[in-house]
């Protein structure tokens, strides 16, 4: 089997909560890090969340 083409991801909350929700993304396609205006519950309000590694 082929291996996938895509890779998971975490997207953390910068503003420092450590809510972050887990995506994924190809690689191949998207160099750069992504950068996302999602809702973070536990500051209650829109934040950009940032690209992270899993660990």
């Amino acid at each position: 089997m082929a291996k996938a083409a895509t890779v998971k991801i975490r997207m953390v909350s910068t503003a420092d909560t450590g809510f972050f929700y887990v995506t994924k993304k190809n690689p191949k396609t998207t160099t750069d890090k992504l950068t996302l205006k999602k809702y973070d519950p536990k500051a209650r309000k829109h934040v950009e969340f940032k690209e992270a590694k899993i660990k």
